[in-house]
């Protein structure tokens, strides 16, 4: 049975007014009033909720929520959860808007909820901000991916417990030519998104994950939320490229949180029963300048310039 996808994510914010101003002008996202739980609730799509915005003291992404079939598929995969060591936790199932929800922690530390049964908007769904579409249904909301020196324990927790199947497990160079490689496990879950979830060989990152990512059903609309992100004076982290294992053309931008949100189009949707994993060599086909490597190119060409002038 396994997980369909990620259904939703929780956000924690000192400024819940920066966060509906970045949903709303900048990712396109559908404000949905407030849930039982106090979190400030945002669209993608026909569901009540995709992000769960809540007051907090820190500004960090908090849980992913990984949503099953049915009861059955639940009750499947908690026993699963718990025959493994994992120490779940009953959640209010009424106030995060579903029928059934389980609460517990992966190796590396990050919260996660399992559920069934969300609860749908009464409204049709209007992005604010003209996106034509956002890319969801069974495939979920799109993907997270997290940082942890716990890798192989993190990978071999959402493979062999929580069901996901390896879609490429390359290792990446990040930095200059010569620097130590990372681990990388892009997962799939079973309706095929290219990845739901992925690890990094890397230290946690203080903002809680490295990214999520959302998929528009438009090209244009990848160029025209570009444009809104520079309007708004959002940072940006990625320029526009094409990644190699999912095809995607994107961009990154900086959340009111710090982590990043990768804002795509047309990613590969694979047969979870055929896929043979992958071990891609280059991140991206073409584009997504980092704005770190953008920063060590100007300051390397800055240094050969005043050593051609001395």
């Amino acid at each position: 049975m396994g997980v369909k996808g990620l259904g939703y994510v929780v956000v924690e914010t000192t400024d819940a007014a920066k966060w509906d101003s970045y949903l709303t002008k900048v990712v396109g996202a559908m404000p949905n009033g407030q849930g039982e739980d106090g979190a400030v609730l945002y669209r993608l799509d026909d569901r009540a909720a995709r992000f769960r915005i809540v007051k907090s003291d820190v500004d960090r992404f908090s849980v992913a929520g990984w949503e099953v079939e049915d009861q059955s598929a639940f009750e499947e995969l908690t026993k699963k959860l718990s025959d493994a060591g994992c120490a779940l936790t009953a959640g209010d199932a009424q106030s995060r808007g579903v029928a059934a929800l389980a609460c517990g922690k992966d190796p590396a530390g990050n919260l996660f909820e399992i559920f069934h049964g969300a609860k749908d908007a009464s409204e049709s769904f209007v992005s604010p901000a003209g996106v034509s579409k956002f890319v969801t249904g069974d495939l979920g909301m799109g993907h997270v991916v997290y940082g942890t020196l716990a890798f192989d324990e993190t990978h071999e927790f959402y493979r062999d417990v929580m069901g996901f199947g390896d879609t490429d497990l390359p290792e990446i160079e990040v930095g200059p030519p010569g620097t130590p490689t990372m681990g990388v496990a892009f997962m799939h879950a079973k309706t095929g998104r290219h990845h739901s979830v992925a690890a990094i060989q890397m230290p946690e990152p203080p903002t809680g994950c490295v990214h999520i990512m959302v998929e528009a059903a438009e090209r244009a609309d990848v160029d025209a939320a570009y444009e809104r992100m520079a309007a708004e004076g959002v940072a940006v982290s990625a320029t526009l490229g094409q990644h190699t294992n999912d095809e995607v053309i994107s961009f990154y931008m900086k959340t009111p949180a710090g982590f990043d949100l990768e804002f795509g189009w047309d990613g590969l949707v694979l047969d979870p029963a055929s896929w043979k994993p992958t071990a891609h060599t280059t991140p991206s086909k073409w584009g997504h300048e980092w704005t770190w490597q953008k920063e060590m190119a100007e300051a390397a060409a800055k240094a050969e310039a005043e050593g051609a002038q001395s």
